[in-house]
């Protein structure tokens, strides 16, 4: 059993890692398209690769009723086309410190959803795990510098990264619902084809076949990594998470995204890795072994681990 929930641990660590990846081949895809045609190549790419998957995968899968096709319409709808034109909306028009802490900020209303509307228990080590994991964060985004956090006033730009993280954690929580009844690499197939149909007028709005014609080799590239990489195999995994250790402990995962980000940036775009970085990958990594492992400041069990030795 405990093999079993380190395995799903390890799991999640490289699905959100594996996300990082995306602001990188993001860079590159949005210098041929616009940020809604990246998404929806995207996610059209993934949806060709999903459905053999689940054919392939889950032979005796039941067929979806009408009401649960409203469940992946709006896993589509959040997680799949509103989160993702929010997100590259706001990477074009918000500075990067706001940007990221926002979407940082994803566990924290993740957490609330899931015991308000899941009435998934939220335990003491989720809260602290989850401060130390935001700590982190900050440390990274602002490069050490905490109180730049405080330089930036109020702009409409906040209603869309708002809108990303509401999209995010009303996926992740809605998902929660569906997995009840479907498998993970169901539950993704459906709300990458929904979300797919949802992008495309924006792709068809905004992009020509000229634009397709002119694209260039690592345009298509990247795209092709966010479709396979960060999509298929990342979703499935997450998903997979959410169902064995739940929505809210799932969660504190994705703060390991901006650590990942941070690492291929100085990997493959030549930005400089600083202190502050390496600092806050430490609090990052600690709040997420903090956050899932429900022995720590549990006296109840260090109290029966004193027994087991005097016994």
């Amino acid at each position: 059993m405990k093999k079993r929930l380190w395995l799903t641990y390890g799991m999640l660590t490289l699905a959100t890692a594996t996300w990082g990846s995306a602001f990188i081949a993001g860079k590159f895809a949005v210098q041929s398209f616009e940020p809604a045609t990246v998404a929806f190549l995207r996610f059209l790419g993934a949806a060709l690769l999903l459905f053999p998957l689940m054919w392939i995968m889950e032979k005796d899968r039941q067929k979806p009723s009408l009401k649960d096709h409203g469940l992946f319409a709006v896993l589509g709808l959040t997680g799949i086309a509103l989160y993702n034109i929010c997100f590259f909306l706001a990477t074009k028009h918000a500075p990067v410190i706001k940007s990221s802490l926002f979407i940082a900020s994803n566990p924290v209303l993740i957490v609330l959803l899931s015991g308000l509307f899941l009435k998934e228990k939220i335990t003491r080590n989720n809260i602290i795990g989850m401060g130390i994991a935001l700590t982190g964060v900050a440390f990274i985004i602002t490069d050490g510098h905490l109180l730049t956090l405080f330089q930036f006033g109020f702009e409409p730009i906040d209603f869309v990264l708002l809108g990303a993280v509401v999209s995010w954690a009303l996926y992740s929580v809605v998902g929660k619902i569906v997995l009840k009844k479907f498998s993970s690499v169901e539950s993704t197939t459906y709300a990458v084809a929904y979300g797919t149909v949802f992008l495309m007028p924006f792709a068809l709005t905004e992009t020509s076949w000229q634009d397709v014609q002119q694209a260039s080799m690592i345009t298509w590239t990247a795209i092709a990594h966010m479709s396979i990489f960060v999509t298929v195999v990342s979703f499935v995994m997450y998903y997979n998470g959410i169902k064995e250790v739940g929505a809210a402990k799932a969660s504190i995962f994705i703060n390991v995204m901006p650590v990942s980000a941070v690492i291929m940036a100085t990997v493959f775009l030549g930005e400089t890795f600083t202190l502050a970085h390496a600092i806050g990958a430490g609090f990052v990594l600690t709040g997420v072994y903090v956050g899932t492992n429900t022995t720590l400041f549990n006296k109840k069990h260090r109290n029966n681990v004193l027994r087991n030795k005097t016994a």
